[in-house]
């Protein structure tokens, strides 16, 4: 966490999310305050940070307020409002996070709830974050920032990179040409935050409403949008500031059009007026005016940047530059993407892998230890074959989760995703789909609901429904405990890291599939093309990476912590209750008398009912009514496993010091390990994902396809898998 001096308290406050499925132009949920256990200053400003996305923006948050919040080198990070607290020479500042855009014409969602905030919600001060480094492209937004008429300001962001460019701004000269005040910063190290809290506290006293945009858009356009101002003032509402809605009426923009209809009692003849103003505009310019005001604003940018950006004569092409070429190369880069992937993988496996075995050693040794201990009545039933078999051998895998979440972050933190999305962009054109469905499919890899979530930044409806559906066939990091453990128990060493590549890629080979088949069912249409920012390469911090892990990591615990100990504890009930008569276990021999004992409970009644849905996938009763658990939680089939298993088996000490794996390996073939890794790939999308899917679709038929969809298909590709070794095995005479 960093550190703001002595002077800089802060408390979290609690994180709102918009709702992209209502109305754009509808009422905003309202923040819940935070508690803060300080005396209350008389005033609470609120301050918002805008900006394009990948400015640095959430790290620029997290340096203000402490927040645990997300921080990429992709654009969408973030998809969610967030907001923290901070107090700052006994005032306190709610600082709002926004999604990032790159105008205030809202294309995707995410946007839209940027721009809903800016327009409709109570601003002390807008914080616009401009990446120095891209300050041509930056000041787009500033300039229709400015015509908001809201106190602004521009803080300039990654001036070190700038730097490094041969770029040097004139700070003083843009200060005053902008008519704003304008701070440097570098929000990943910390410099100049001294400066920004003190300017922070200084323009939200002085500026009561922000000053006039001191540009223009050239005469004729000027004319149009001065006699829209007019008749916009003169017409009853509460609406945006005039000039900005001109601007947005000039443009051809919908919502705004929809809005002034909806708000004003002539907003017909004010939409009328503007759709004429256009075409006498069109006319006039040779030129759509909707081109004329982008043009405009670039130029303006292009104008100011000539003005106080001096460039090194000894500026050279960027080092990022040089190496795209090699990395996004046509033909090189895909294939030194999935290197990249295979080294991952065989890193998770060698390093975490290892640390796993020694883990599950010691889980099974202490449970040994508590058996011994309280002997074998029920309460050491209950703490070793119920909580420590399932909580345990979910936490053993702790280390490979924790080493894929690195590996991610370091990716994704040093800039290279956002290359991925760019070359994957050609790969998914061709089921139907472009490169922004990509991020939200990286982001699956460690969950699939905030991947559902980041789904908002696509401006494609279809897309994004499709890549909604799909997305619980990238496998989640709920999944790779059970992949590790199975890989691990059925085959050898050197099959393990190439295995685990083959598992994730058949996931993705599968989505594309289905990708194909919704696009086909829901009609042909081509995917616009594809403009996304390329960040310059960065070295991760280890903050960064540290702080990026443990949110990852950290629901993974609060599920095995919260959820898999309640579960555990449940189903060790259901598979201990109720207890078979004696005169019935007496029919049995010795060493068939537990089984017959478990088969006699809840689950095990359960699991032989369901068994012969299992039975041609490899699956005996114990392995489906461990799957049952699946749907609440992925990581509850390592538990269940282990629970089930901890009750079936012998109970001598050398059998529960051999661990799971070895267990697994005596009771099933290889192919039924397979069959178990491929229905956990695909079918029985968890709870979680389930109620992501119905918030961001509004309707539950999409979730219900997704669960019952992909349970039958991981079905038939199960038992082809599992019937097709077996026929496989007696050709070759084994």
């Amino acid at each position: 966490m960093w550190g703001l001096g002595a002077e800089v308290l802060f408390v979290m406050a609690s994180v709102i999310s918009l709702n992209s499925e209502a109305d754009p132009f509808g009422p905003l949920s309202s923040a819940r305050t935070a508690k803060s256990a300080f005396r209350a200053p008389a005033r609470e400003w609120r301050v918002v940070l805008a900006g394009n996305p990948n400015c640095g923006k959430s790290t620029l948050f997290n340096l203000l307020t402490g927040g645990r919040q997300h921080i990429g080198n992709y654009p969408g990070v973030t998809v969610e409002k967030k907001e923290g607290l901070l107090l700052f020479q006994e005032e306190r500042f709610s600082i709002v996070d926004l999604p990032g855009t790159y105008s205030l014409s809202a294309a995707a969602p995410d946007e839209a709830a940027a721009r809903d905030f800016l327009l409709f919600e109570k601003i002390d001060l807008i914080v616009n974050v401009v990446n120095a480094a891209q300050l041509e492209r930056g000041l787009v937004l500033t300039f229709e920032l400015l015509e908001l008429g809201l106190p602004l300001l521009l803080v300039l962001n990654m001036v070190d990179e700038a730097e490094r460019q041969g770029r040097r701004i004139d700070q003083e000269r843009l200060t005053g040409l902008l008519q704003t005040p304008v701070v440097a910063t570098v929000a990943r190290s910390g410099v100049g935050r001294a400066e920004l809290l003190k300017a922070l506290a200084e323009n939200c006293r002085q500026a009561s409403a922000g000053k006039a945009n001191p540009f223009t858009y050239g005469a004729e356009i000027e004319a149009e949008i001065e006699n829209l101002s007019a008749l916009l003032e003169s017409s009853e509402g509460h609406t945006p500031p005039s000039r900005w809605l001109a601007v947005k009426l000039l443009e051809g923009d919908t919502k705004v059009a929809e809005l002034v209809l909806a708000s004003r009692s002539s907003g017909r003849r004010i939409v009328n007026t503007a759709q004429r103003a256009g075409e006498t505009l069109s006319k006039s310019l040779r030129r759509d005016p909707v081109l004329a005001l982008i043009e405009a604003r670039y130029g303006l940018s292009q104008g100011l940047c000539r003005e106080v950006v001096g460039t090194s004569a000894a500026a050279r092409r960027r080092i990022s530059e040089k190496i795209d070429v090699v990395l996004t190369h046509r033909w090189f880069g895909l294939p030194i993407f999935l290197l990249l992937m295979y080294l991952l993988f065989f890193i998770v496996f060698s390093c975490g892998a290892q640390t796993s075995v020694w883990l599950g050693g010691l889980v099974d040794k202490i449970g040994w230890q508590l058996r011994r201990s309280l002997g074998d009545g029920q309460l050491s039933s209950l703490l070793v074959d119920g909580i420590l078999a399932g909580c345990g051998n979910v936490l053993v895998f702790m280390p490979s989760i924790f080493s894929l979440f690195f590996l991610l972050a370091w990716l994704e933190d040093s800039g290279y995703m956002s290359r991925a999305a760019f070359l994957m962009d050609r790969v998914m054109r061709t089921f139907g789909l472009d490169g922004k469905s990509f991020i939200p499919l990286m982001i699956g890899l460690g969950c699939s609901v905030p991947a559902i979530m980041a789904t908002r930044t696509q401006e494609n409806a279809r897309h994004r429904l499709i890549t909604i559906l799909v997305l619980p066939l990238i496998s989640c990091g709920g999944r790779l405990p059970i992949y590790t453990l199975l890989i691990a128990a059925f085959f050898p060493g050197s099959w393990q890291a190439p295995l685990l590549l083959l598992v994730y890629l058949t996931g993705f080979g599968l989505l594309a599939g289905c990708a194909r088949l919704f696009q086909g069912c829901l009609g042909p249409q081509k995917a616009p093309p594809m403009i996304m920012e390329l960040p310059p390469y960065r070295m991760p911090t280890w903050s960064g990476l540290g702080l990026h892990v443990w949110e990852r990591g950290r629901h993974y615990l609060k599920r095995a912590g919260l959820l898999i100990f309640f579960l555990s504890i449940v189903f060790w009930a259901l598979i201990s209750y109720p207890r078979a008569p004696r005169n019935f276990l007496e029919r049995f021999s010795a060493e068939a008398r537990r089984e017959a004992a478990v088969s006699w409970t809840w689950a095990g009644r359960l699991g032989h009912f369901l068994e012969p849905l299992g039975r041609p996938l490899g699956f005996d009763w114990r392995l489906t009514t461990a799957l049952l658990g699946a749907g609440v939680a992925k990581e509850m089939l390592i538990a269940q496993i282990g629970i089930i298993l901890t009750e079936t088996e012998v109970t001598g000490a050398a059998e529960k010091q051999a661990g799971l794996r070895t267990v697994l390996r005596a009771r099933y073939s290889p192919r039924s390990g397979l069959s178990m890794i491929i229905f956990s790939l695909i079918g029985l999308p968890c709870f979680a994902t389930l109620a992501a899917t119905y918030q961001e679709t509004g309707s539950w038929r999409w979730p219900l396809l997704q669960f019952f969809g992909l349970t039958a298909l991981a079905w038939l590709i199960s038992c082809g898998v599992y019937q097709g070794g077996l026929v496989l095995t007696s050709l070759m005479g084994r």
